[in-house]
């Protein structure tokens, strides 16, 4: 995995849900994002074969630990070759998921990881 390119961000004031203490991760989860920064649909890639990308939204991350935590329970999934994420911090981030795991799977993966698909 190649994250040279993502620059580190501060703890959001209110913590998260993987750092932070009981009560701060429901902070952190009312706040909205303007709709012009949540991701697209899913978006298939012909050339793949049964596998393709899809985008989802992520609400409540807010810092590079919960961006690791989400990108190994998805990535560990069987039929995903890769999962990835923008964070856009206390507001809806990006998860990338490229293969041919179900939404199901992934829903539940990010569930596990603490988290919860928009």
């Amino acid at each position: 995995m190649n994250t040279g390119n993502r620059r580190q961000l501060p703890l959001a004031s209110a913590g998260c849900s993987c750092c932070a203490p009981a009560g701060a991760a429901e902070q952190a989860t009312t706040l909205t994002t303007p709709a012009a920064q949540q991701p697209p649909a899913a978006v298939a890639d012909p050339d793949a074969g049964t596998s393709f990308q899809r985008d989802f939204a992520v609400e409540g991350m807010t810092c590079g630990h919960c961006v690791r935590s989400v990108e190994s329970a998805v990535s560990a999934l069987a039929g995903v070759t890769s999962a990835s994420v923008d964070l856009v911090p206390g507001g809806r981030s990006r998860l990338t998921v490229k293969g041919s795991a179900s939404d199901a799977d992934v829903r539940q993966a990010v569930a596990g990881a603490g988290y919860a698909l928009a």
